[in-house]
């Protein structure tokens, strides 16, 4: 991907999510499906300004949907990346 700015979609605010950023300064987005971790990593450092670890990523499969048919649809697939920031690095949430 050419445009850092498309690569991270949104910030993954759940349970588990808060218990990584609050043990081990990791957190967690959703970021575009094509994206690898070289990008993810470029893109969190030029546009956040931290100091990026490690990244990983995981590949979701979107849920299944039937709305009273036979056919079913289904929502769209994801990919979810958690980064690891330096010592004394953080993101502002609020």
């Amino acid at each position: 991907m050419n445009d850092l700015t498309q690569v991270i979609k949104s910030i993954r605010l759940s349970e588990k999510a808060t218990i990584g950023t609050e043990t081990n300064n990791e957190y967690t987005f959703k970021v575009h499906p094509d994206a690898n971790k070289v990008e993810i990593k470029q893109a969190v450092e030029k546009l956040l300004g931290k100091k990026v670890v490690s990244v990983n990523t995981a590949n979701y499969l979107g849920k299944k949907k039937r709305e009273r048919r036979a056919d079913a649809g289904r929502t769209a697939h994801w990919k979810k990346a958690v980064v690891k920031l330096a010592e004394g690095e953080t993101i502002d949430l609020v």
